[in-house]
């Protein structure tokens, strides 16, 4: 059963909402007798006559605004310049007669008449943008855009490696691809899905697991030789170890390993502190570093898969297995929907089996 949250409040296809709407309120202000058909006559007249009906399409952008919370990406979503999205804003204020949204330096807050307006309309946009995807889908051949973004590393090494076959199978199809390491509110900026490498999906998403994945302690030859190979966790303490930097300073890096044949007994666990000469925040970095002979890095399987299988990396304490830290799957996420694109469930499906095989996961 999906989750229960208000799927009014998503982001729907906003730029082809706002192409939609646009076309009906020119309609809808053409037929008003004396009303003028060109833009600057309609901003002239909403400025003299406070009741003038605002346009559908300012409306939907104010709720894109109160997503994004942000001029320049509710403009970036809705393909539109900063000053184009502020005037229009301006003038929806006008045409109903009160402000709609506070602006600050760093960031855009409704005021109660803005969110007001924006609670009562967000579900029919949303109804609305379903219906149009609805349509499309009964068009024939998958066709539109999709914005996805993904983890520099992972859509160098994994994701991008796939896409071209995807886009010679459905022409018809456009991507909008983001490599971006820090994690991004989806909805707030307008894309689609997400390829997320983690154990525990958010709840309030839609998830689909591609492939699973593990994390490897590598080193050169040259450093083991230099160095020795340790043959516990403890003895990386004294080791040179390759750190990834997330959000702070890693300092520590947790094991498991099975006691025996037994499942019923849990298994043996330890942390143990670590340090080295290197923190970086992308794992090609660290690949790199460790081919380098830097030290002892902690990598995605992904990530050291082509190295170890040339004999440029060698494993290290493969008898234990490093948790708590890359996840244990690949997933592609998206805010939660009554109804799914056909293009991003294709986009899905491709990866989905694509990267099931792993010899379709290059390093």
């Amino acid at each position: 059963m999906p989750p229960t949250i208000d799927h009014g409040r998503r982001l729907q296809n906003p730029r082809m909402l706002i192409t939609l709407f646009s076309i009906s309120n020119n309609h809808y202000r053409s037929a008003i007798p004396g009303s003028a058909r060109s833009r600057h006559r309609q901003t002239s007249a909403s400025s003299m006559n406070p009741t003038a009906p605002p346009a559908f399409a300012d409306i939907h952008l104010l709720t894109v605004l109160a997503e994004t919370r942000s001029f320049t990406q509710a403009a970036h979503i809705l393909r539109i310049s900063k000053a184009s999205a502020s005037t229009r804003i301006s003038e929806l204020e006008k045409s109903v007669g009160m402000p709609l949204v506070r602006r600050t330096t760093r960031s855009v807050v409704l005021t109660e008449a803005g969110s007001h307006l924006v609670n009562q309309t967000q579900a029919a946009f949303a109804h609305i943008s379903q219906a149009v995807t609805g349509i499309q889908d009964l068009a024939g051949e998958p066709r539109g855009l999709v914005r996805m973004t993904c983890p520099v590393a992972l859509g160098r090494q994994v994701v991008m490696p796939e896409l071209a076959r995807f886009l010679k199978r459905f022409p018809e199809i456009r991507l909008e691809i983001d490599l971006h390491d820090q994690l991004t509110h989806l909805a707030r900026a307008g894309f689609d899905l997400a390829i997320r490498h983690t154990d525990s999906p958010p709840e309030n998403m839609i998830a689909w697991p591609l492939c699973d994945t593990r994390s490897l302690l590598v080193a050169s030859a040259d450093y083991l030789r230099a160095h020795g190979t340790p043959r516990h966790p403890a003895e990386l303490s004294r080791h040179a170890c390759l750190l990834y930097l997330r959000g702070g300073p890693t300092t520590h890096w947790a094991f498991e390993r099975s006691r025996g044949r037994s499942r019923r007994q849990p298994p043996e666990r330890l942390s143990v502190p670590v340090q080295g000469p290197l923190q970086v925040n992308n794992s090609e970095a660290l690949r790199e570093a460790a081919l380098a002979g830097l030290g002892i890095g902690l990598l995605s399987d992904f990530s050291a898969a082509q190295a170890l299988g040339e004999g440029r990396l060698h494993p290290v304490l493969d008898d234990w297995r490093p948790v708590d830290f890359f996840g244990g799957k690949i997933y592609a996420i998206r805010p939660w929907s009554a109804r799914i694109p056909r293009a991003v469930e294709c986009l899905v499906d491709h990866l989905r089996h694509a990267l099931a095989a792993p010899a379709a996961r290059p390093a």
